[in-house]
């Protein structure tokens, strides 16, 4: 056991005595020499810090350093450097003549990513723009990439969308018929009127899916009058009239209209009418007083308009409130244009209004007639009595005067009567709108039969 124990204790004493002479005797000198050095350069370094060269020297080290840290700093910076580049147009490659694609955005945003200046030759440069291919694709949903290409490829970009989902569909083709509207007609000289339109085609072919194309109810030509280059009566060819598709409700339908654009023989008439303006007093002037006369700065006026309007109107009935009027009063008139006449020759006037005292005289045996009787009926009087009534005129003593039995008419409106006996009220007109006219007798009993 004494030669084990010495054994093992010469072993472990040789092997501290290598530690100790390949280990920790050189760290120790290398440790002492650090020390001396640091020493001796500290004693050097104070030496030569009280030096001011040697201070500027060391500022120009300094600031250099720092330069080079913030230079790092600010590369980092413009590395992560984006702009956005928005509404950027897509192009789809694809058979466009035997297919419709839905779903597909127009214009996508294009994020791009990279050194400013890299960027700002991106932006300079011609590139290929957002594409997606679908060639190949048969009709159907699909889920498709959109691709960017730019001819720097130090820079990254992100599309937004960057992915979309697409609908495909066969593309058909049908034929409607073309009609046209007329667009801003009011910004039409008012004595002209577009009276004629003729398209150089009568239809037009349409394509796309086929759940659009049932939806088309009309195709229409948009004829727009401020196209029209200085507006004249006379035929005027229009050109490059658009066309739109239309459904039921009157809303645009996406489709593909062939030919786009159509060309139109445009005739502007002038239609004109001299016609004789007539006033209508309109309610009860005071008790006892009437009009004994109307002077008016106006008896006739030239109307324009639709040719049917024109020659529909025979007179310009101008109206005046003379409700409780018991004194001379001049009105001054803004005259309204009726239904289909776009354009009066004057556009106000002047009526004057004498008034006098009201008198009174009975017209005798005035017979009465039947208006707005069907067609297939015929109408007879059950007694004299029914035929002839007495009208009472009231108004100016002078005007009175000057009225005949043939300037009054009396009748009974038979519109919705049918076969049978019926009583009808009467009514009564004259020629002289000053003058109020009334039958005494206030109804009357007719016979209403078949022809």
């Amino acid at each position: 056991m004494k030669k084990i124990g010495k054994f093992f204790g010469n072993f472990f004493r040789r092997i501290g005595l290598m530690f100790d002479k390949w280990l920790i005797t050189p760290v120790t000198r290398i440790v002492l020499k650090f020390m001396k050095f640091f020493k001796d350069f500290a004693k050097s370094f104070d030496r030569i810090s009280n030096k001011k060269s040697s201070l500027l020297v060391f500022s120009l080290v300094l600031a250099f350093l720092v330069f080079v840290i913030v230079d790092q700093g600010s590369n980092v910076m413009i590395d992560q450097y984006a702009e956005i580049l928005y509404n950027q147009p897509v192009t789809a490659v694809y058979n466009e003549e035997s297919y419709v694609v839905e779903g597909l955005p127009s214009t996508v945003d294009i994020t791009l990513i990279g050194q400013r200046r890299h960027i700002f030759l991106a932006k300079q440069s011609p590139s290929k723009g957002v594409s997606v291919d679908l060639t190949g694709l048969k009709p159907g949903n699909h889920k498709v990439t959109l691709k960017y290409t730019q001819r720097l490829k130090s820079l990254d970009y992100k599309l937004d969308p960057s992915q979309v989902t697409i609908t495909i569909y066969e593309k058909v083709s049908d034929t409607r018929n073309l009609t046209y509207d007329i667009l801003h007609q009011d910004s039409l000289d008012t004595k002209l009127y577009i009276s004629n339109v003729e398209i150089d085609r009568s239809d037009v072919i349409i394509k796309g899916a086929q759940y659009k194309l049932d939806k088309v109810a009309t195709v229409k030509a948009l004829l727009d009058v401020n196209n029209i280059p200085n507006p004249q009566a006379g035929d005027i060819t229009v050109k490059d009239i658009p066309l739109v598709a239309y459904d039921n409700d009157g809303k645009i339908v996406d489709v593909e209209i062939v030919p786009k654009v159509v060309s139109a023989n445009v005739t502007i008439t002038s239609p004109s009418k001299e016609i004789p303006v007539k006033v209508v007093p309109v309610g009860n002037l005071a008790f006892g007083k009437s009009i004994k006369s109307m002077d008016t700065s106006l008896t006739k006026v030239t109307v324009y308009g639709e040719q049917a309007a024109i020659d529909a109107i025979e007179q310009l009935e101008v109206e005046i409130d003379v409700k409780g009027l018991e004194k001379d009063k001049e009105f001054n008139v803004t005259l309204k244009k009726p239904k289909g006449i776009t354009e009066l020759s004057s556009k106000t006037m002047t009526i004057k209004v004498i008034i006098d005292n009201s008198s009174s005289k009975e017209f005798e045996n005035i017979s009465v007639q039947s208006e707005n009787l069907d067609s297939g009926l015929k109408v007879q009087a059950l007694s004299d009595e029914d035929r002839q009534v007495t009208v009472v005129v009231k108004g100016s003593e002078e005007a009175i005067n000057n009225i005949q039995p043939s300037d009054i008419t009396a009748f009974i409106d038979l519109k919705d009567y049918g076969v049978g006996e019926h009583e009808v009220e009467v009514q009564v007109t004259g020629t002289d709108l000053k003058l109020s006219y009334a039958s005494k007798t206030k109804k009357i009993k007719v016979k209403i039969s078949q022809k």
